[in-house]
Order: structure tokens, then C-alpha cells, then sequence
């Protein structure tokens, strides 16, 4: 993976976000050209401005809703790969705000795909969409890349319908081998250090925590796919590579999904945390009325590890100390990107040792 990076140009929408600051980051250090385009950092403080993630790039301020200043940076910049991050991702924000959801996460993608379509420098188009995409049954096994797209709340539809327009453009406009290859990827609730979002489990336990006070937890017994935000992000970096050695080979949908064994209940994942955090950190079940949110989710990522040679390295041991590591050296005043810096090269090696693509 390292050369391949090596000055290549790549435009990332939703840089200044939690996924976005420290994709941002490891490409700048694998040498790529980095060309970010966000609306400003979704939280205050957030991992963008405290590891100073923009010095190392080229960071524009601007809305995926605004199509003429995305296409006229696309068209500027000249990228040869394209990360598409940038969406509303919070489920219970959809709730309240479901035109700003619908608007972003489908609007804003096609926009995307319509000005990549007018940049013919363009190669690869990686869009991140979610493991809620799916029609959410409640069933006991991993979704697969061919169900059906759904969603019960305002993002999980948006989700579902992004992915709809990735395939439309797909066929439409990106099907020959003359244009760019585009594909989407989907992952699941990725946690790490420096996320700060309101309504995500880690940043609620971080609050909490810091503020000696106990974790309120809304939903203890459902269950989520857990994975260190760096296993997801080192799929879509193969899948980027992927894509402009194989073409259309690999231009469909694809799951970054934890194993199996990473699915676990809410309530043991924040037990887990609360003990590598210290013996004063305890929680508590949040008793009264919420919105509605998916009981039983997990994706199957056999797709990935057969045909990408992708697979998870972390077991949730590590992805949590990793996790509680990162934000106890940041209150203890070290450097935020070298924290970083740092949990990025680590986790390199470990893909080396175990021989895995990513």
C-alpha cells in the first residue's frame, strides 16, 4: 500500500470530520497529495483542530450541497481519487432534522457523482455510505453487499438511498472502461480516539468520564458491530488501489465489518471501557422513552476478505485500550497528532505481521 499512495492526488469530502481527520492523516503520511473539502469540524473540540490534520493538505471550506464550488474544486484540483466521507451520520440528529439529513446524505452524494462526472481526470470514486443501509430485520446473521437497501429512521433511509444513486451513476455514467471506476463502501459503529460527536457511545463515555460522572447508556442490550476506525479505513484504502489496478472488477458494494465475535451489546462494551478507564468509572441505564434505533445489526465481510484480501487485526481488547489510550494522553496535555501519528503506524505493523492486505 505504501507506494502506491505516493503523489497521488486525492480529493476527500468530510475531512474535517472524526473518519475524515484521521483518514486525512494517514495519507499524508503514506505521501499522497491531500485536497479535503468539509463544511467546518462537526464538534468543538474536534481531532481535525487539535491535531492539526489541515496543515498537511490542502483543506477547503465548502458544502457538498453547493454544486457549483464542488465541482469548480474538482475541476481545479484535478483528483485521481475521489473519498466521498462528507454526511449528516448521527441516527437520532435524522430525527429532528430529516430534510438536512435526506438533503446531505443523498442530495449531496449525487452532486458528488455529477461533478466527478465532469472531471475526467477522475480514476476511482470510493463512497462511504453504512452498515444501516440495509433493510434492518433483526436477524441473527451479517447482511450481505446484495440485500436489500432500507431504513426505518430518516438516516438509515438516506443511507439506503445513497447507495441507490452510487448504483444508478454506476451504470449510467462509469460502466466503460474509458471512465473512472466508483464503488461504495459500508461499515460499521467504528470508535477511536478523538471523536467528540454528540449522541455516539465513546464521545458520551469521554464526557461523562472526564466530568466524573457516571455513563447514562440508552440502549445496554443492543447490538453493535465495534471495530477500531482504522480497520474500515484501511478497506477502503485497498479498495481505492483496488479499483485503479482491477477496474470494474471490484467497481460494486462492499462490507468493512468487524467478525462476528466483535458484535457485542452496549452494556458489555461500556464495562469493558469503564475498567481500562479506572476503577471510579462506572454506568448506569438511561430508563425512559428514545426514538427508535436498530436492535440487531452485523455485516458479513467474507466478500472483502475472499476478494480484497482485507480482514480485521484488532480484537476488541486492543481496539478498546487503543481507543481509551488515545484520550488519557490527550488529557495528560501530549500532542494529539502524534497520538495519532503513532496509532497509525502501530497499526501498520500489525497488518504486516499478520499478513493482511490492508
Amino acid at each position: 500500500m505504501d507506494k502506491f499512495w505516493e503523489s497521488k492526488r486525492v480529493f476527500i469530502t468530510g475531512h474535517t470530520g472524526f473518519k475524515g481527520s484521521w483518514l486525512s492523516l494517514w495519507l499524508q503520511t503514506l505521501g499522497a497529495k491531500v485536497i479535503g473539502y468539509a463544511l467546518q469540524p462537526p464538534s468543538n473540540p474536534s481531532l481535525f483542530d487539535v491535531a492539526h490534520v489541515g496543515d498537511g493538505m490542502i483543506a477547503l471550506a465548502g458544502d457538498i450541497l453547493d454544486y457549483p464550488h464542488l465541482q469548480g474544486a474538482l475541476q481545479e484540483y484535478k483528483p485521481d481519487i475521489v473519498i466521498h466521507m462528507a454526511a449528516q451520520s448521527l441516527v437520532r440528529y435524522s430525527y429532528h432534522y430529516p430534510i438536512e439529513t435526506l438533503s446531505t446524505n443523498i442530495i449531496g452524494t449525487a452532486n458528488v457523482l455529477e461533478a466527478v462526472r465532469h472531471t475526467p481526470e477522475v480514476r476511482v470514486v470510493i463512497n462511504v455510505t453504512s452498515d444501516k443501509c440495509y433493510e434492518n430485520r433483526e436477524w441473527a446473521w451479517g447482511y450481505r453487499e446484495n440485500e436489500p437497501m432500507g431504513g426505518h429512521d430518516p438516516y438509515s433511509c438516506s443511507k439506503g438511498c445513497a447507495e441507490l444513486v452510487i448504483s444508478s451513476y454506476r451504470r449510467s455514467y462509469f460502466s466503460a472502461e474509458r471512465t473512472g471506476h466508483i464503488a461504495s463502501a459500508r461499515a460499521g459503529n467504528v470508535i477511536g480516539g478523538g471523536d467528540w460527536a454528540t449522541d455516539r457511545i465513546v464521545p458520551d463515555c469521554i464526557r461523562a468520564l472526564h466530568q466524573e460522572q457516571p455513563i447514562l447508556i440508552r440502549n445496554p442490550y443492543a447490538i453493535r458491530p465495534w471495530q477500531h476506525v482504522l480497520e474500515p479505513l484501511a478497506g477502503y484504502l485497498l479498495l481505492a488501489q483496488k479499483l485503479w489496478q482491477g477496474g470494474e472488477a471490484y467497481a460494486d458494494g462492499w462490507n468493512f465489518g468487524p467478525i462476528e465475535s466483535h458484535a457485542w451489546p452496549v452494556g458489555k462494551m461500556v464495562d469493558v471501557f469503564c475498567r481500562l478507564w479506572g476503577p471510579d468509572a462506572q454506568w448506569s441505564a438511561n430508563s425512559g422513552d428514545h426514538l427508535h434505533e436498530a436492535h440487531y445489526l452485523k455485516l458479513d465481510s467474507s466478500k472483502a476478505r475472499k476478494n480484497l484480501g482485507w480482514q480485521p487485526v484488532l480484537n476488541m481488547q486492543d481496539t478498546l485500550a487503543m481507543t481509551v489510550e488515545w484520550y488519557k494522553r490527550y488529557f495528560i496535555g501530549e500532542d494529539p497528532q502524534a497520538i495519532t501519528l503513532a496509532q497509525i503506524a502501530e497499526y501498520q505493523k500489525i497488518c504486516k505481521e499478520n499478513g493482511n492486505a490492508s
